[in-house]
């Protein structure tokens, strides 16, 4: 297979400018920015085993960088990583934007999919993409003054003035949030007759979260979908840039909520990579085991809403209280049950506490039979089967056009899971299926889920039986400051100890790029480090944000109660999605 570096260079030698060395070993190429619709049509339709996923899209604001290693010149950096399934690996293309009011060209026209990850760089950045179908802020308020990922603008709100809201801001406010079709370019009619403009949210139940979508009626049939997102966002990407390497951990669970310490899991070892820190094996398997248990919680709480949503109110109630058990064991061996914040850069925070065999085993032989149990009361039901079955179906094809990655992309048929295609901390060591669909609809997305239960089961019970010994968390000097005993004995081990546990460690700089196969599908942490305390750039991809993208598209022509079929099938968070 040709690399795609050489591949590049002999269509596109001057368009070219560069080609950087990265910490994650990502071919990574600086293109001029006139041609770069050219060079992402080139990698997705034309190059031998293409680059069919454009899996994220974002900026870097580079007017506070100390460390550029010869990269070329720019006040903003626009970053492009495409995947190619036939390859098993990621590009990375950047272009450099020397202005202070930035533009580029829009790439919807290569990828539908861009269209919000466009949005959202204006939303954040300011930076403008000429061709742009409908571009305007997605994650802030229309009223909102500046762009907040700007190294300029206040990380913290003691920067800023204190909150005011007169009677004349509040109008303007008010008047911002009144919905108007044909600033949407949505029709008030069709065909003579006139259409309906619904809202669903942002506190209706079926959305899972302060949600809104506009939903655009011929009677009970919908004609299109306007997702208004952005009411959970809280700047998780700006804290990652203010807070030290370790000191970010904790934020890193409210992402996902209900995934755990695998939101951990992917920025840890992002940061590894940066260090090169070597993680111990007992460490390896620990965060495995603990990942494993909290996709099962978090399945348990998609399995038993998604029923209820379609009717059945016995579920939720029965798989909450096993999802209490899967709890019990998390907050016995991390001390906290949603939250944990556990995984450590290195390792983790302590070691698996004793008797924690005992409760690994006892949930695994009980849980078992549960699914099977599951099984008759609600994927053998014959409403659930009529509510789902050839509703909201799309292939594999569709999937990989809109970012889809996960359960989602798994039930089109397609076989790939990262866990087995690039596997991540030890997990080539252990032996579990992938399921997958067949249609790619909402029933296939669920019997997808609930296998991954059992497979995870499968993982657990190996951890269990095959937990290495030794120590968990490296020894490396970024990672875990000198032990206390031997502060006393010299002047350096002593400041080191306080430097590291004040200040946190000075990370190399360099960037790199880690994921991981989440609970919603795969979800990554884009680092770059500055030879700082904390990170000069925290791009977090999380699986909602495009799911959500992708939500219009799969529902037109489906009835209102179908949508609630829909939203539950996609299992998505809010704060996966606003950050």
């Amino acid at each position: 297979m040709k690399e795609i570096t050489t591949i590049l260079k002999d269509h596109f030698q001057e368009v070219i400018i560069s080609v950087q060395e990265t910490k994650d070993n990502f071919p990574t190429l600086w293109i001029h920015g006139d041609h770069i619709v050219d060079v992402l049509r080139f990698l997705k339709n034309d190059v031998e085993e293409p680059f069919k996923m454009l899996y994220d899209l974002t900026a870097i604001d580079e007017q506070a960088r100390k460390f550029r290693n010869g990269q070329p010149e720019s006040r903003f950096t626009i970053v492009y990583q495409l995947l190619s399934f036939e390859r098993n690996d990621f590009v990375r293309l950047k272009v450099a934007l020397t202005s202070s009011e930035a533009s580029i060209a829009s790439v919807t026209s290569v990828w539908p999919s861009a269209n919000w990850y466009e949005r959202e760089i204006y939303d954040l950045f300011g930076v403008k993409f000429t061709g742009h179908p409908d571009l305007r802020r997605i994650l802030m308020p229309r009223t909102w003054v500046g762009h907040p990922l700007q190294k300029c603008h206040p990380a913290r709100a003691t920067e800023m003035g204190p909150f005011q809201l007169p009677d004349d801001k509040q109008e303007r406010e008010m008047e911002a949030l009144r919905f108007k079709p044909e600033e949407w370019g949505l029709d008030k009619t069709l065909g003579g007759d006139e259409l309906m403009f619904l809202n669903l949210g942002p506190q209706h139940p079926g959305t899972h979260g302060i949600l809104r979508l506009i939903l655009q009626l011929d009677g009970e049939q919908i004609v299109n979908i306007v997702p208004d997102i952005g009411f959970h966002h809280r700047g998780a990407e700006k804290m990652g840039e203010r807070q030290s390497w370790h000191t970010y951990i904790p934020y890193t669970d409210r992402v996902d909520y209900l995934g755990g310490v695998m939101n951990n899991f992917p920025y840890v070892m992002a940061v590894e990579k940066l260090g090169d820190i070597d993680v111990p094996d007992r460490a390896k398997v620990i965060r495995i085991m603990m990942s494993e248990l909290f996709r099962i919680s978090s399945h348990l709480v998609w399995y038993g809403t998604f029923a209820q949503d379609l009717g059945m109110m016995t579920p939720v109630f029965l798989m909450f209280n096993d999802r209490e058990k899967v709890l019990e064991i998390v907050e016995a061996i991390c001390g906290a049950r949603m939250h944990p914040n556990w995984f450590r850069i290195g390792g983790v925070a302590q070691d698996l506490p004793e008797g924690w065999e005992k409760l690994i085993q006892g949930f695994i032989d009980y849980f078992k039979n549960k699914l099977n149990e599951y099984d008759k009361m609600i994927m053998r039901n014959s409403i659930f089967k009529a509510r789902t079955v050839g509703i909201g179906v799309y292939t594999t094809e569709e999937a990989i056009e809109w970012g889809i990655t996960g359960p989602g992309l798994r039930a089109t048929g397609f076989e790939w899971d990262f866990r087995k295609k690039q596997p991540y901390s030890g997990y080539e060591q252990f032996e579990f299926d992938i399921p997958t669909g067949k249609n790619g609809d909402c029933y296939d997305r669920s019997v997808v889920r609930i296998e991954e239960m059992r497979q995870s089961v499968r993982i657990i019970e190996q951890c269990l039986h095959k937990m290495p010994a030794g120590p968990y968390k490296s020894e490396h000097r970024l990672t875990t400051p000198p032990r206390k005993e031997n502060t006393m004995k010299d002047i350096e081990t002593l400041i080191n100890h306080f430097v590291h546990t004040t200040w946190g460690p000075a990370i190399p700089h360099g960037e790199a790029f880690c994921g991981v196969e989440a609970t919603k599908g795969h979800n990554g942490y884009y680092l770059i480090a500055d030879a700082s305390t904390s990170s000069y750039r925290t791009r977090i991809r999380t699986p909602s944000f495009p799911h959500m993208q992708f939500v219009p598209e799969i529902s037109k022509g489906y009835s209102v109660a179908d949508l609630l079929a829909i939203l539950g099938s996609v299992d998505y968070v809010l704060a996966d999605i606003d950050r």
